[in-house]
């Protein structure tokens, strides 16, 4: 690529959001290769194969945010620069009461109130979103606010079933209500593909606003319950989610005339975004059942929702639209029934939902939106020392520029999904709401550059949905965070994560309980780390070790030999008697849920895997094979387990500690 046209490209994916150069986590300055520039900017439309087509897309680029956009978002008494010329405003909220504004200097002058609101000028019209300053927090009692994360595929109940579903929470969310949990932090709850057991992982979905149907009970809304399945020590997902699948028809062809009228009314059917969704469920299966994976292996006219092809099938396929949209229904409210049984028993929070990163880019919402998703791209992570080669997760995101022209539309109608029957969210790696590393398919994850987000609206954004649900937001925020991020999303309450792991100090030993800052969710771990149980026995290196992913140059007679270092470290900071032998880790466990409820935390979560001093850990990064990853159930309702000695005093552990706490 010659110098002028390296130059057209650096200044075009400038002015595209893409960043030209980034600082590694060893705080190393890299710059991205022109010719990988040119082709992400390809894929986000921009063409460069000329000097002409460089310049039509950088004028192109630099209109793209320019004009009254759709939305315009902003915060409670903040001026909102405005690219209009008009020197008043009329502002409606969402009762209907009207309002004028003075613009001076072409700044809106500062709202009061939080909410939605139309905004009309003189020379255009828009909507104007208006976050409050901050998101909410839980109450200050003085008491240690606990809670537990879990996955729901891994809960038995008194019904056998193949793997956990929306019953199976409800009964392990009242079992943990009466030991004073006030928090469930679930697994995300996203569509996933119906009735395919090769595509299991909860964080690459087919859509991030509908629901799995997978987790649907009929039984927890008062309709017949599903035909009993066997529940093995794994779950078989292969055999599991179409039998899952077999079972809901049945469910569905079982119900009388009025049933159906009753769910007709009340799925929603008004909401476009839905029909779509439903749609798009009814022509996988459809041509699943003829041999193709997904819909770039569907004849060109469906895929599209709004082709004739496609609305035709529609209508002549109504039935199989009513099923889909009945398994919406079911795991819609059949969440809400857990989070009001949540709160009736006394938990003060109840649900928190996780919302993922991406979607599968052959999923539901790429077929659906197309416009607002981006395309030829995925998402991963940079090389760096730990993962020399990077990270691809072969998922997908929203478009920037399609967030803004469809005024952020899909992002709130995702966030409203996943708050609708939650007193929390955390969202997955929340550096996602201010850049991502886009990797062009094909590519190699070194050929990715950083794609920028509008991140004060994606945050504002946030925090304005979450006040209107009122649910606290925990941003998922381990790694190296880009420049600007941990102090706006601490501005706004949004409260970081802080696992026990992570928190070391400069000798790299392990900082005390106080130590912890008071705007965070402490955890003895997450489903992606080792269970204290399992990290102080060092089943987490016999693990390594099977699937050959000990460090180069390390054996595992001198992995042992670090890890037993590391106990010490690990137990002088919280350990009261002697060092428990690694074949004895039942005091570390107790320990370290300790010391996360010894801190001035929010709250503090521990993994179920840790309340129960499980070795295993429900997910091994980087792997897709060998671990069985989401696959593991426990081996008793969890009711049974709680009222075990030892469980109850690791509850104690964690939720008795009351010093240090916010009040």
């Amino acid at each position: 690529m010659g110098q002028t046209a390296s130059d057209d490209i650096h200044r075009l994916a400038e002015a595209a959001g893409l960043q030209c150069a980034w600082r590694d986590v060893e705080g190393r300055d890299q710059i991205v290769a022109g010719d990988a520039l040119a082709r992400i900017l390809e894929h986000l439309g921009y063409e460069t194969g000329t000097q002409r087509k460089r310049a039509a897309s950088l004028k192109r680029a630099l209109e793209a945010g320019t004009g009254l956009p759709p939305l315009v978002v902003t915060e409670v008494g903040t001026e909102t620069p405005l690219p209009t010329r008009t020197s008043s405003a009329e502002l409606t909220d969402e009762q209907g009461v009207t309002q004028r504004l003075t613009i001076t200097d072409g700044a809106l002058a500062p709202v009061a109130l939080p909410g939605y609101y139309d905004l009309v000028l003189s020379d255009g019209t828009c909507r104007l979103a208006v976050a409050p300053a901050a998101c909410p927090l839980p109450a200050a009692t003085g008491k240690r606010l606990w809670g537990t994360s879990l996955q729901i595929p891994s809960l038995r109940g008194t019904h056998e079933t193949a793997f956990g579903g929306l019953g199976e929470l409800s009964e392990a969310v009242l079992s943990l209500a009466q030991v004073s949990c006030q928090a469930v932090a679930i697994n995300p709850v996203h569509a996933l593909f119906p009735g395919v057991g090769d595509d299991f992982s909860p964080y690459s979905p087919s859509s991030r606003t509908f629901l799995n149907t997978a987790i649907a009970d009929p039984a927890l809304l008062g309709l017949g319950p599903l035909k009993a399945s066997h529940g093995a020590a794994l779950v078989d997902w292969p055999s599991a989610m179409p039998d899952h699948l077999a079972a809901l028809r049945e469910s569905f062809a079982g119900l009388s005339p009025e049933q159906r009228a009753r769910i007709a009314a009340a799925d929603g059917r008004d909401d476009p975004g839905l029909s779509r969704h439903a749609l798009h469920e009814a022509l996988f299966c459809h041509f699943r059942a003829q041999g193709a994976r997904d819909w770039r292996d569907w004849p060109a006219r469906f895929r599209s929702p709004d082709s004739a092809a496609s609305q035709r099938f529609a209508e002549q396929h109504a039935d199989e639209i009513a099923f889909h949209l009945y398994g919406q229904w079911l795991a819609r409210e059949g969440l809400s029934a857990v989070q009001d049984g949540a709160r009736a028993a006394g938990m003060s929070i109840g649900l928190i939902a996780d919302l993922a990163v991406g979607v599968r880019p052959y999923g539901s919402d790429c077929w659906a939106m197309p416009g607002a998703m981006l395309s030829g791209l995925t998402i991963g992570a940079p090389p760096d020392p730990l993962g020399p080669l990077g990270q691809n997760w072969s998922i997908t995101g929203f478009s920037p520029e399609g967030l803004r022209s469809s005024g952020y539309a899909p992002w709130i109608a995702m966030l409203r999904s996943a708050l609708r029957s939650a007193g929390g969210l955390r969202i997955d790696h929340a550096f996602g709401l201010a850049r991502l590393w886009v990797i062009p398919e094909g590519g190699e994850c070194a050929d990715g550059a950083y794609l920028t987000y509008p991140f004060l609206d994606l945050a504002r954004l946030v925090t304005l949905e979450a006040h209107r649900a009122e649910a606290m937001i925990i941003a998922e925020d381990l790694g190296t965070a880009p420049p600007g991020f941990t102090s706006a999303v601490t501005h706004r309450n949004m409260l970081g994560m802080r696992v026990l792991w992570f928190e070391r100090a400069e000798d790299h030993g392990f900082i005390g309980a106080h130590d912890y800052p008071a705007n965070c969710v402490a955890m003895t771990g997450t489903h992606d780390t080792p269970t204290v149980a399992g990290w102080w026995s060092g089943r987490d290196l016999a693990w390594a070790e099977e699937l050959g992913r000990l460090p180069e140059g390390v054996d595992r007679q001198k992995a042992e030999e670090i890890r037993d270092w590391d106990r010490g470290l690990l137990w002088s900071t919280i350990g009261s008697e002697d060092r428990p032998a690694a074949d004895n880790p039942d005091p570390a466990v107790h320990a370290a849920l300790a010391q996360i409820g010894k801190s001035p935390a929010v709250i503090a979560i521990a993994p179920i895997e840790d309340l129960l001093a499980q070795t295993e850990q429900p997910n091994l990064p980087g792997t897709t094979s060998g671990h069985p990853n989401w696959r593991i159930r426990q081996d008793a309702p969890l009711g049974d387990r709680l009222r075990e000695p030892g469980t109850l005093s690791r509850i104690a552990a964690i939720s008795c500690a009351e010093s240090n706490l916010r009040g």
